[in-house]
């Protein structure tokens, strides 16, 4: 699973998820991609099971492009401990995406292979997300 080796502070607060994704919104790797409609936080799993999902589909052909990373730590208490006591320890890593956001491309395949791996692989995701073509973004 996806996680950063070494951060500059181990703990960080949650933030707010508003508006566009300004950037990571357009096709750069691949001819077709998968992109966010909602926001949300993405973990480290997800994008693992969402990965092997597409792999496993399009078994040698064609390429994967993962273009989200789990960089921000999210912290848990121990269960039944009383207020108080501080921030819990990082339990486990997310990617923030934002609607528009491009989370994962691919190419050297054909599109109906392609829409068949993403779908797999949007089944593995919490939000709702659409399948877009280098085509479609450009026209």
């Amino acid at each position: 699973m996806l996680s950063p080796r070494r951060t500059k502070f181990r703990k960080q607060q949650r933030g707010r998820m508003r508006g566009m994704a300004q950037r990571g919104n357009k096709i750069n790797f691949g001819e077709f991609a998968l992109q966010a409609t909602e926001p949300s936080w993405i973990t480290s799993r997800q994008i693992e099971a969402a990965r092997r999902a597409m792999t496993r589909y399009i078994k040698r052909g064609g390429k994967i492009w993962i273009r989200i990373f789990p960089d921000k730590p999210i912290t848990m208490r121990p269960a039944e401990t009383r207020m108080g006591s501080g921030k819990g320890s990082p339990e486990f890593w997310v990617a923030v995406v934002k609607p528009g956001r491009i989370m994962f491309e691919i190419g050297g395949v054909t599109e109906e292979i392609a829409q068949e791996a993403m779908r797999l692989a949007a089944q593995k995701l919490p939000i709702k997300v659409k399948f877009i073509t280098r085509e479609q973004e450009e026209g």
